[in-house]
């Protein structure tokens, strides 16, 4: 087991402490549902935009970006560029809809719009895709704190999620936001700190990193081809992008929650402009991180057959087999073990751990109350008291944290983190996306929205499931990318339920 020098391990426990610490200052004010999900609307709008960023900047960013671009391009980088446009019109439509609404589940218009069918498939969407950004998070964070510490990854994954558990139970939204602020600022220190270690190993410095970037292509953000939709190119990317995002601002209880929080609507705009700010030259920053470990590698060969040599032997396959993207997401935490000083140590798990934290503790808190509003009210306890509510949430909490743990335990052993949750997350918000869209315009009728939800329902499952079939059903397969899952899934169920009205009123006129 890697021993860590004792200031590292009191970096280490002081961040765990200060985190729980968080969590039991803001327990004392936890005395309603309204506090424990928004914060009584208390929240800056500085606070609430860090607190946005730090929960896009996962262990998913933190590790699967530079792994991504160590292993191909810049490709993935794209992804970063469509959050401007999502952006604007979550915080010209999306917040002022939902604060005049007042209703704090991002569901409940859809009930309002189309019957309790809707607003239960969408809980449930949103449910599963939770789960599994919560996973992979975990996986994520156990990948590198394993290569780090030495410890068993599942015994990562259960001791981070319970410190998760613990202060996101104790403290609600308002502990969430705060230590999300915490960790935000702690996660981009330990970026920057390890860039800056990468860099002054390099011979040359950055210059080498471009000339070795260049020359093998390491800076493309992927094909402009207007004709392939079948490779993850420029344009796929990008509208993969612009669909996560719009999802993300507009759909996801994570993001439609925290808006309820900010005291104005104003501020709650200007926190998803303050989240954009923030993120994207950070993303950046990542990747520039994968591709200054591709060049470090190529500078020091004996790095890359040791990375080599550990992925062959966790997959049982030989080295000559593996390829770049096979490794890429080990070659960080290698980096980290053995390049980055004594007395840093500390900082870098604590950023790895921030990077897990922040987006889990969020997520917990948002499915809790998704589970409270749209399920548990809705269908269990209506009358539900303001005492009962606090215990349904401290259990839908704890509940939720426990089976995240479960589906990161699940994942260990997958490849590259960054596909497994953008396929994934692509799967469960193509359906819902769609279905809020449909919501947006007036005309549509009840009979259209089913219908339309069904069709985009099975054009998913299809495209997401055709890469089993038989080599004999070859016909029969998807040739489109994952990513174009919820591009195709969204625009399915829109123009459906779209064309489905347009035939109704011909047929009625």
């Amino acid at each position: 087991m890697q021993q860590l020098p004792l200031i590292d391990l009191a970096v280490i426990a002081v961040y765990l402490l200060g985190m729980i610490l968080i969590g039991v200052r803001f327990s004392r004010k936890n005395k309603s549902a309204a506090q424990f999900t928004t914060a009584s609307g208390t929240i800056p709008g500085w606070a609430l935009g860090l607190s946005l960023y730090a929960t896009f900047l996962s262990s998913n960013t933190f590790l699967g970006v530079p792994g991504k671009a160590f292993g191909s391009n810049w490709n993935a980088f794209v992804f970063s560029l469509s959050m401007p446009l999502a952006a604007f019109i979550a915080a010209k439509y999306f917040v002022p809809f939902y604060r005049r609404s007042g209703a704090v589940s991002a569901y409940t218009h859809l009930e309002h719009r189309f019957g309790p069918w809707a607003r239960t498939y969408a809980t449930v969407c949103f449910i599963l895709m939770q789960l599994a950004r919560m996973g992979s998070i975990f996986f994520g964070a156990a990948l590198a704190l394993q290569a780090l510490t030495g410890l068993e990854m599942r015994t990562i994954i259960w001791v981070t999620g319970i410190c998760i558990i613990v202060y996101t139970v104790l403290g609600g939204m308002e502990a969430v936001i705060w230590t999300e602020v915490l960790q935000g600022i702690v996660k981009t220190t330990g970026a920057v700190m390890i860039l800056c270690l990468v860099i002054a190993g390099m011979n040359n410095g950055v210059g080498d990193i471009f000339r070795i970037g260049i020359a093998d292509g390491k800076f493309s953000p992927g094909s402009f081809s207007l004709s392939d939709f079948s490779h993850s190119t420029f344009w796929v990317v990008l509208l993969y992008g612009f669909f996560i995002n719009l999802n993300n601002f507009g759909m996801d209880q994570n993001y439609v929650q925290r808006y309820h929080t900010a005291r104005s609507e104003k501020e709650a705009s200007r926190s998803i402009w303050l989240c954009v700010y923030w993120y994207v030259p950070v993303s950046l920053v990542f990747f520039f991180i994968g591709t200054s470990l591709y060049a470090y590698a190529q500078q020091h060969p004996e790095v890359l057959l040791a990375i080599k040599q550990q992925a062959a032997a966790e997959r049982h396959v030989p080295v000559s087999s593996l390829q770049p993207a096979d490794y890429g997401d080990k070659v960080l935490p290698w980096f980290m073990v053995n390049k980055v000083p004594s007395g840093l140590m500390g900082l870098t798990v604590a950023a790895i751990l921030s990077a897990a934290m922040s987006t889990v503790s969020s997520g917990m808190n948002s499915t809790a109350t998704v589970f409270l509003k749209d399920i548990y009210q809705r269908y269990i306890n209506p009358g539900v008291t303001p005492g009962r509510e606090m215990r349904v949430l401290y259990l839908a909490s704890t509940l939720v944290g426990i089976l995240a743990i479960g589906v990161g335990i699940s994942m260990i052993g997958v490849g590259s983190i960054l596909d497994i949750w953008w396929e994934l997350s692509g799967i469960f918000a193509g359906g819902m996306l769609g279905l809020f869209l449909l919501g947006m315009v007036a005309e549509i009728k009840n009979a259209a929205a089913i219908t339309a939800t069904i069709i985009g329902i099975l054009i998913i499952v299809w495209m997401s499931l055709s890469k089993y079939l038989p080599p004999d059903w070859e016909h029969l397969r998807s040739h489109l990318h994952a990513n174009m899952v919820i591009v195709v899934g969204t625009l399915t169920i829109f123009l459906a339920g779209m064309l489905l009205t347009r035939m109704q009123r011909l047929k009625t006129s």
